[in-house]
């Protein structure tokens, strides 16, 4: 009887209680796919070692600290999880309903970032710390599949501005590489004439002089994105 009413008070509590606030991070990257080859998108995943949702893969991401910003809870929680320093993190949406954790009410405010190859190589890997592809997940903790879904949506969404696309190469590119990339994000493939016609008229995009070196024919021509890069919605370049 005192085991019920300490359990009854327990939940008492916790409906008193405020919710606790939490950061989260999506990380998009670039990875060869292990059938084709071909760029696919990527994202690290970290293992619970802890209740709830233990031995399950979620996002990267914990708590927030009383003496830090959001911004610097997301680097930090980066850092300590994966080892990823990203460029260009941002906020992306603040997800609080009601059951997402059960144990006690949690709003995650979620960043996401894109990284460069060479920065995702970077990575640490372990075995609690892996890369997924975004779009083959298995079920998640909490409700971070719905939260990949929406920032996926959203990053497709972004693409038709165009310079979105350069957060995910090396300053120096050929325009089938800028192709490869719309074709993993959006999950289809593209026209190469009418692409290359549409990118060659973007303004921000400039000519090098320089040519990709190592392949078996022509070699292809470099260029290089002069927009001023970002996420956010106020820069016009990546609205």
């Amino acid at each position: 009887m005192n085991t019920v009413y300490a359990n009854s008070a327990n939940v008492a509590e916790r409906r008193l209680a405020p919710p606790s606030l939490a950061i989260s991070t999506v990380i998009f990257a670039l990875r060869p796919s292990e059938r084709s080859g071909r760029p696919t998108l990527w994202l690290p995943l970290v293992r619970r070692i802890r209740e709830p949702f233990k031995g399950m893969w979620a996002l990267p991401g914990g708590p927030l600290q009383h003496d830090e910003s959001l911004q610097d809870a997301a680097s930090r929680n980066l850092r300590e999880t994966t080892g990823l320093a990203p460029q260009y993190l941002e906020q992306l949406y603040a997800f609080g309903g009601l059951h997402r954790s059960p144990a006690q009410r949690v709003v995650s405010i979620v960043y996401w970032a894109l990284v460069q190859p060479t920065e995702a190589a970077l990575a640490d890997e372990s075995e609690n710390v892996r890369w997924f592809r975004a779009d083959r997940l298995a079920e998640l903790a909490f409700d971070h599949n719905a939260i990949v879904d929406y920032a996926l949506w959203r990053l497709r969404n972004k693409m038709a501005y165009g310079s979105i696309a350069y957060h995910l190469l090396g300053e120096f590119f050929t325009l089938a590489q800028v192709r490869e990339v719309y074709e993993a994000v959006l999950d289809r493939q593209l026209d190469p004439a009418n692409f290359r016609r549409q990118i060659k008229g973007t303004p921000e995009i400039e000519e090098t002089g320089e040519y990709l070196q190592g392949g078996k024919h022509r070699p292809p021509r470099l260029y290089r994105f002069t927009g001023t890069p970002g996420l956010g919605p106020d820069n016009r370049s990546t609205p």
